[in-house]
């Protein structure tokens, strides 16, 4: 292992034992993340550095422990490779599943692979492939179950661990001591990690095999906050819903499959969802659960139409993949040592739990998860309403503050409160106080809360969260007049061009008035994520590039003079508005301009990175976003921002 040029000697603890690895043990970068069992049984990952040559620099204990709280998803191969180029590369795990291999409901082959040779050939070129990514943390033998004894038994030989890092009762080994058993490391396929013969296995879920991963359905939010709600310490699947936007249904689908789902209401008082045939065929999951959820589209009125329909899909989304990590993290270590999500997206055009869908766009759910995952992250946990502070990072938070304030429909701002001289120890996750808002006199039924910590001694921001909520037993219909509000927006934009990419600076401010005239401590001082409009990129004027395409050129000087005073100062864009409130659930998508563009007809220009979406601004805030995107030869792209309570469309030519 090398750092900087500086060969490292390698501390570990595999299951509770230290083991000592002398500096040059490892080809290359070949050590990654091992396995580790943490004293009190809970699984880890983690690795401890030291620098035996250079002892001015090794910390007080000599050891630099970082235990790495698993945060991931699982990804699947898109059928179509609709984004495989010379710059993406794929790679895939073992290749034994329930559905083909001895599983399932119609077992296919209770052996396995016809050709067990074959297999463990391409197993073994797939390991000489993927052994020195730094990301691989380990070998899995099968998907939800293990693989036929013989090829198990050859992936454990193949696999096997090098003596400095198999398990040992001693405290530690000395070179001379492993020197004996040790042999030339070229000799192991791998050696530095654990192989685990299925999923569901060897610590992960219950470590038996047993089906204990999930749940895949729709949740009430708080559910995922509570100690109940999963039983076992790394989850390595678990999702929910994950509804496309309306675009993606239209685009895949025959006008058959347009039509919403049936709200059939129960004796019980929930509601079941009635999909239409092929969303059936499209593994919908509904976003109700029967005697257990409430229909989480329905809370914000019964939907008129597919766009509304996959609009408040969004909604709930956004809240459900927030939710789930948030309830994860709000009990790292204490109860959870990770979580993969099932899945990043489907390999088809699959209408349930997913990031992003078969044609590469975003649902709300991705932003969602996005929220909750950063490293340091402020969060409203749902279940006791306490404000909580995530700190996932190895240094201490010091000398921080969070500002909590509730905004109602009418934009006024009846709780703020700001809890100063706050600390959060490393790796930890801290409640700090409880929220009172809810429990005051006469709460809005429907209300807004906006979550801020930052440090105290620059007000730079750590972490943003926003949340929209209703008293329990309550729902969002409110919502539904509010989104004829006109809130008056402010944008302000740069764009770059270099061949056929775009990047695109954008700001976005609501710039209401305040209902009263309180200064909120942070409110000002914040610069958030996202950004907001639509923008045509045609009939622009000439400025500047910097490339060296006359084509390239021209587009670029017309996109740059639209936002550009005569002056030279960035043009600003005001969006009227007349209403005082929270610019709700504002999102942009890229589209290709075209004139003649028929019903139903696809236009969106994918796939686009946006450094958020799906985001809301109280009055006064300001939030930059960054999007990025190519374009196919001869087209020209429209930035076009949505929102709930923002539908103008508004284009600049």
């Amino acid at each position: 292992m090398n750092f900087g040029g500086i060969n490292y000697g390698v501390e570990v603890y595999l299951n509770g034992h230290k083991k000592v690895i002398p500096k040059g043990m490892f080809r290359g970068h070949s050590l990654d993340v091992t396995d580790i069992q943490h004293p009190d049984g809970q699984n880890l990952l983690a690795v401890l550095v030291h620098q035996p040559d250079h002892p001015a620099r090794i910390p007080p204990k000599g050891v630099n422990i970082q235990p790495v709280f698993i945060c991931g998803g699982n990804w699947i191969l898109l059928d179509g490779l609709l984004c495989l180029s010379k710059e993406r590369w794929v790679w895939e795990e073992f290749w034994i599943t329930r559905d083909v291999d001895g599983r399932g409901d119609l077992v296919s082959n209770p052996n396995g692979p016809q050709d067990h040779d074959l297999f463990l050939i391409c197993a073994r070129d797939t390991v000489k492939l993927l052994r020195n990514h730094l990301s691989l943390a380990l070998w899995v033998g099968g998907n939800e179950q293990v693989p036929p004894d013989d090829i198990n038994k050859a992936l454990k030989n193949d696999l096997r661990l090098h003596p400095y890092f198999e398990n040992s009762n001693e405290i530690s080994k000395s070179s001379e001591d492993l020197s004996a058993v040790s042999k030339d490391p070229s000799q192991y396929l791998d050696g530095t990690r654990v192989y685990i013969q299925g999923s569901l296995w060897d610590g992960f879920a219950d470590g038996k095999g047993g089906f204990t991963d999930g749940p895949y359905e729709i949740q009430n939010p708080e559910a995922f906050l509570k100690n109940d709600f999963y039983s076992h310490g790394f989850n390595p699947e678990v999702g929910s819903v994950g509804i496309p936007v309306a675009e993606t249904i239209k685009a895949t689908m025959p006008q058959q499959g347009w039509q919403i789902p049936l709200f059939k209401k129960l004796p019980n008082g929930y509601t079941e969802e009635v999909p239409n045939p092929i969303w059936e065929y499209h593994k919908y999951i509904p976003y109700s659960k029967p005697k257990k959820c409430v229909d989480q589209i329905e809370l914000y009125g019964t939907p008129k139409d597919l766009d509304d329909f996959c609009l408040k899909a969004q909604l709930a989304n956004y809240i459900q993949y927030r939710a789930l990590l948030e309830g994860l993290t709000s009990h790292m270590w204490s109860k959870y040592t990770g979580v993969l999500i099932w899945k990043t997206q489907n390999p088809w055009t699959g209408l349930r739990g997913q990031f992003y869908d078969h044609l590469l766009d975003q649902t709300a759910g991705f932003y969602g998860c996005r929220c909750a995952a950063e490293p340091i992250h402020v969060q409203l946990n749902l279940a006791t309403y306490f404000i909580e502070v995530v700190n996932t990072t190895s240094e201490k938070l010091s000398n921080i503050a969070i500002e909590a304030s509730v905004w109602d429909l009418e934009g006024t701002c009846p709780y703020y409160k700001v809890f100063e001289n706050l600390s959060a120890p490393a790796q930890k996750t801290v409640p700090i106080v409880e929220m009172k808002y809810p429990k005051s006199k006469n709460p809005k039924p429907v209300f807004f809360l906006l979550l801020k910590l930052y440090h105290a001694s620059d007000f730079g921001i750590l972490s943003r969260n926003f949340y929209w909520l209703h008293l329990f037993g309550g729902d969002y219909k409110l919502l539904e007049p509010y989104r004829r509000k006109k809130i008056p927006l402010k944008i302000t934009s740069k764009v770059f061009i270099k061949g056929s990419t775009y990047e695109i600076e954008m700001h976005v401010e609501n710039v209401a008035k305040k209902a009263d005239s309180r200064s909120l401590t942070y409110m000002n001082n914040f610069t958030a994520k996202q950004g907001n409009d639509d923008f045509d990129m045609a009939s622009l004027e000439p400025a500047t590039s910097g490339t060296d395409e006359k084509h390239e050129v021209g587009l670029f000087q017309r996109i740059f003079r639209c936002f550009t005073e005569e002056n030279g100062s960035l043009k600003v864009t005001e969006v009227n508005g007349a209403d005082v409130g929270v610019a709700f659930f504002l999102h942009f998508s890229v589209h290709a301009l075209k004139t003649d563009h028929k019903e139903g007809e696809d236009t969106r220009i994918l796939p686009v990175h946006y450094s958020d979406n799906y985001f809301s601004l109280v009055p006064g805030e300001v939030m930059p976003i960054k999007i990025t995107f190519k374009v196919p030869p001869g087209v020209t792209p429209r930035v076009t921002l949505h929102g709930w309570n923002y539908h103008g469309g508004h284009a600049v030519h």
